[in-house]
């Protein structure tokens, strides 16, 4: 059974973790936590977690993946902490980061399973979420999303515990907030499973068109589909192109580059080599022919700003990610033409958005 480590003792995670150990040196504003750093903060979070009676009603491995969460979900507020004008200690944007670390960390440093691991990086990137879901520009659809992205049920498990392991007196407010967050989930049926929509192309509308009612069936008048492929450089996707799609014909960027002599380290030209992908796309699109786009795809702005192109010339979109584990990887790098800098690698890996059921018509993940 997968665990983050066999040993829970906190001075020994702090020696087995750099990222543990940084905690301790991590201020919080003593408004919301008067209990003092990151690190008592994120002890104080696990104990309440443990000890709460859903935790105890869960499988083992279900609490592996809730502790691992609760113990990195504030990971970055190390790199995302200072004091304002104001003296107020603050952390913008740390879940946000937390997450892209939370998955960096699983993925190169310890080998987790796919599912547990994105289970671990989105209740991390969500754990505030419960709290201030209400505040945010139409609470129902980021519900639904974020249900598509996690099991709820542990979120608000996980963003309670983050409530009751503060000192702070707006602790009482928000606790019934994480409640309230409960009972709209359950209200809007996604308490126990992803909202459910009728098909694949009302989805895709509801998340990508204002003003749609979530049980609302539009009439399909696409004329044809993209295979967008998403995925690390070595990961494969050629291959799977050849033994899924043979009849399919391909636009891929790596293909642009080798015919025009480009290297994939020449940043300047790479704009040259988008622009060409797009006009060989529009040229199929116009003519209602399916295709296969296949690059890295590995930045949630990027595919949605081909998605956009693909909806526009009324083309559904499937999302194909595929992934191998970090060595594998890191050994058909070295294998190929081409071979991409390590420290590239690593780059894309810490800026990879790993591509949600919500933002395509279909998402595939093919993980060896």
């Amino acid at each position: 059974m997968w665990c983050i480590s066999e040993n829970k003792n906190w001075e020994h995670l702090e020696e087995e973790f750099d990222w543990v150990a940084d905690m301790s040196e991590v201020p919080q504003d003593p408004v919301f936590h008067a209990e003092g750093n990151v690190a008592i903060h994120t002890r104080m979070v696990i104990e309440e977690l443990i000890a709460s009676e859903e935790y105890l009603d869960v499988s083992e491995a279900d609490k592996e993946i809730l502790f691992a969460a609760a113990l990195l979900h504030d990971v970055e507020k190390r790199s995302t902490t200072f004091v304002n004008e104001k003296g107020e200690i603050r952390s913008p944007k740390h879940a946000k980061k937390g997450e892209h670390t939370a998955r960096d960390i699983l993925y190169r440093n310890i080998p987790t399973p796919f599912f547990i691991r994105e289970q671990i990086a989105k209740l991390v990137r969500y754990h505030g979420w419960p709290i201030w879901m209400f505040y945010k520009n139409n609470p129902q659809k980021k519900l639904f999303a974020c249900s598509m992205d996690v099991n709820v049920n542990w979120l608000y498990l996980l963003s309670r515990s983050d409530v009751l392991g503060r000192i702070s007196k707006s602790s009482d407010d928000f606790l019934e907030r994480v409640e309230l967050f409960k009972e709209y989930c359950i209200e809007q049926n996604c308490w126990t499973l992803p909202r459910q929509f009728e098909t694949d192309w009302a989805k895709f509308n509801y998340f990508h068109k204002e003003n749609v009612y979530p049980d609302y069936i539009p009439f399909d008048d696409t004329k044809c589909e993209v295979i967008m492929m998403c995925g690390f450089p070595g990961v494969g996707k050629d291959t799977f192109i050849r033994e899924n799609y043979p009849e399919l014909p391909v636009v891929s960027l790596d293909e642009i580059r080798r015919e025009m002599k480009i290297s994939p380290r020449d940043s300047k030209a790479q704009g040259k080599v988008a622009h060409i992908a797009k006009d060989k796309m529009k040229a199929m699109l116009a003519k209602g022919i399916s295709f296969v786009f296949n690059a890295t795809n590995i930045t949630r702005e990027l595919r949605k700003k081909n998605i956009d192109l693909f909806t526009t010339y009324k083309a559904k979109t499937k999302i194909v990610y595929l992934e191998v584990p970090y060595k594998e990887l890191l050994k058909r790098n070295r294998n190929r033409e081409e071979v991409v800098p390590l420290n590239v690698i690593h780059r894309m890996i810490r800026k990879f958005e790993m591509p949600s059921k919500y933002e395509a018509c279909t998402v595939e993940y093919h993980v060896e």
